[in-house]
This record gives structure tokens, C-alpha cells and sequence, in this order.
């Protein structure tokens, strides 16, 4: 007998997605037999996923990770802000006042540091030398006497060069005042002869005196002491006079601040009262309005500083006779070759610290009285 041919199981991939359902397919029916009846309450219905299962497990998926970062961005601490805003239009005219102050104080230092240097090297420099005057008398002969006052100065110690001055440089000390066609021996012009000092302390200044008014006709000493003394009394008041200039800007930059400092805590005026309310200290609040016009008056006293600095930089080229700028000699004929040196840039750092600090400290002291009254 012939046998029936047997069906072969078919190979390839198509053969194992078949074996794999059917693989499945038991498991289906034993889960399907666990599913209540009547759907997800077991209240009837067919075995498919009930509504609420589908919400649960709708709730356990995490949301996408763009909603996840913007939930999360909702729930940042901001930073904390500041009680005085930093950019404010009082703010900024503050800060130009101080600047300006700042720039007046630098100039006042300037011009008195200059004063007294000037005035310091004119004494200097009329300490270490005396002058003899010859006035010219009828039937006296001038070379003579010139020659013979030479003589007795050179006996004195502590005495240097000593020389008469030529007719020109006579002429040209006269020429702002008679001009410069002027005949010497037409005029009754006396005869100078600078006597230079090595050491002052030395001098025997009354002996010179009397021996020369003795021995030399129409002769006479000047030691300069008249012009020290002015000079001296000068420099003095102009310094006073800087001084009190430099109190009074200051005094006007603390009234600015303290205008300000009221402004600000009338702005700010419900946060402070919250603030106060809350238990805030007063040193606290103090010190935030501290802060604040600390860093105005630093920002306004390093500029007006700079300005004074770069105004003091002009000057000195100015004053220098090499620059070629006109009217560079009258000023040095004025104050000689003094400049502002190295203290008046120092001053200028004195003052730029010195209104930052009355700065802070006037804000601190006017917040703190007010939050005495408020109490």
C-alpha cells in the first residue's frame, strides 16, 4: 500500500513568526481567563482594559522632558533683589553731583598743593641769596664801589659767588616798566650785585649789613626777609582758604547725599516698613541703603577724580616752556617752574577715598534716623 505523503513544516522566517504566536497565544488565554468578565470593575462588559485602568497607567508615564524642564523652571528661587534699586534716575544724578564735587575737591587740592610748592621754592631760593644796592651818588665812582662792596662780602663765611649785574640783565629787570630803549646813564638807576650763599646758617647778616653801609657809599644789604615773610603768609592763607573751600564741597556733597538717602527710602518706602514690620534689624536695612551709596560715591569720586588728573597732566604740559603753548612763559613767570607733583596725585586718591567713605557713612547715619523715628 501506498502510504499518504506527509505534509512537511515549512522553514524560513515566516515559519518562526508562526511559532512565535502561537507561542503567545496560551499565555493570551490564561491572562485573558484572569480578567474579570465585566471589564476593569468586574460589573459585565468584555474582557478589554476598562476606563480607568487606561487613566492610571496614563498618570504613571513620565510627561516629555520639555514639559518636565518648564514644570521645573516654575519652582526656581529667584535671587534675592536688592532693597535700593541699582539703576535709578536719583541714582545717576547722584552720581554726577559727587563726580563734580569730587572734581572741585581734586582741583582745590591741586591748586593749593601748587601754591605751596611754588611758594616753597621762592623762599628757597631767597634764603640762599642776598643783594647789594649801590644807589649812584654825584662825584662817586661807580666800578669803584662795585669793586670794594665785592671785596667785603667775599670776607664773610658762608658767603659764595658774588658779582654785579651786567648793564643788559640791569636793563632787562627795567624793561616791563620803562621800556626797552632805555639809557642807564641818563637815569639814577642804583647798581645790584647778587651775593650767593652756600650756607645761611652761617652768615653774619648784621655784620654784613653794618660794613657795608660803612665802607660803601650809598650802599645797603637786602637779605629778602620782607619777601619771606609774605611769601609765607601767602602760602598760608591760600592753604587755609583751600582747606575751608574743601570743607564747604564736602559738606554740600553730604547734604546731596542725605537728600538722596531720604529719596530713596521714600521710593523704597512699603518694603522697608515690611522689612521693619517683619523684624528686620535696623543695622540690616543700614547696610543694604550703605552699600548702595557706597558704590555711587566710589563711582562718582573716581571719575571726577580722573578728570582732575587729566586736567593736572594739561597743566604741567602747559607750564612747560619747551611745549611751545601760548602763554606757557607768563604762567611760569608766575609760580617759576613748580607743577603739580606727585602729592597733588596723591591728594586726588585721598579725596576720591574720602568721598566714598562720607559717602556711606552719611546714607547709614540718615537711614538710621529714620528707622528711630518710624519706632
Amino acid at each position: 500500500m501506498s502510504k499518504a505523503p506527509t505534509r512537511q513544516p515549512p522553514n524560513g522566517p515566516a515559519a518562526k513568526r508562526a511559532g512565535d504566536r502561537s507561542a503567545r497565544e496560551p499565555i493570551a488565554e490564561r491572562d485573558a481567563g484572569k480578567r474579570p468578565a465585566n471589564g476593569d470593575d468586574g460589573k459585565g462588559g468584555s474582557g478589554s482594559r476598562g476606563p480607568k485602568q487606561k487613566t492610571k497607567r496614563s498618570k504613571l508615564r513620565k510627561p516629555p522632558l520639555k514639559r518636565r524642564q518648564a514644570r521645573g523652571s516654575q519652582h526656581t528661587i529667584r535671587p534675592p533683589a536688592a532693597i535700593v534699586p541699582q539703576q535709578s534716575v536719583a541714582g545717576r544724578a547722584l552720581t554726577l553731583v559727587v563726580a563734580i564735587m569730587a572734581f572741585l575737591a581734586c582741583l582745590t587740592v591741586g591748586g593749593v598743593t601748587l601754591v605751596s610748592d611754588a611758594a616753597h621754592d621762592w623762599q628757597n631760593d631767597l634764603v640762599r641769596e642776598v643783594t647789594i644796592q649801590i644807589k649812584p651818588i654825584d662825584g662817586m665812582d661807580m666800578v669803584r664801589e662795585i669793586d670794594k662792596a665785592i671785596a667785603l662780602a667775599q670776607k664773610f663765611s658762608g658767603i659764595g659767588e658774588v658779582r654785579a649785574l651786567s648793564d643788559e640783565e640791569t636793563r632787562s629787570l627795567l624793561q616791563p616798566w620803562l621800556g626797552s630803549d632805555l639809557d642807564l646813564k641818563s637815569l639814577p638807576v642804583p647798581r645790584l650785585i647778587a651775593v650767593k650763599l652756600t650756607n645761611p646758617e652761617t652768615v653774619d647778616f648784621h655784620g654784613l649789613r653794618d660794613a657795608i653801609s660803612s665802607n660803601i657809599k650809598g650802599g645797603s644789604l637786602d637779605d629778602h626777609s620782607v619777601w619771606t615773610q609774605r611769601l609765607s603768609s601767602m602760602a598760608g592763607a591760600v592753604v587755609t582758604g583751600g582747606l575751608l573751600i574743601l570743607m564747604l564741597m564736602l559738606i554740600a556733597m553730604m547734604l546731596s547725599v542725605v537728600f538722596a538717602t531720604r529719596a530713596a527710602m521714600a521710593g523704597n518706602r512699603e518694603v522697608v516698613e515690611v522689612l521693619h514690620l517683619v523684624g528686620a534689624e535696623n543695622s540690616f536695612i543700614a547696610r543694604e541703603f550703605e552699600r548702595h551709596f557706597l558704590w555711587l560715591g566710589l563711582r562718582g569720586g573716581i571719575a571726577g577724580g580722573g578728570a582732575a588728573a587729566v586736567s593736572f597732566v594739561i597743566f604741567n604740559l602747559m607750564n612747560s616752556r619747551d611745549t611751545g603753548f601760548a602763554g606757557a612763559d607768563q604762567v611760569a613767570a608766575l609760580i617759576g617752574g613748580a607743577g603739580i607733583g606727585l602729592t597733588g596725585y596723591l591728594g586726588v586718591a585721598g579725596v576720591v577715598v574720602l568721598v566714598a567713605l562720607l559717602t556711606a557713612l552719611t546714607s547709614r547715619i540718615a537711614v538710621h534716623n529714620h528707622l528711630t523715628h518710624m519706632d
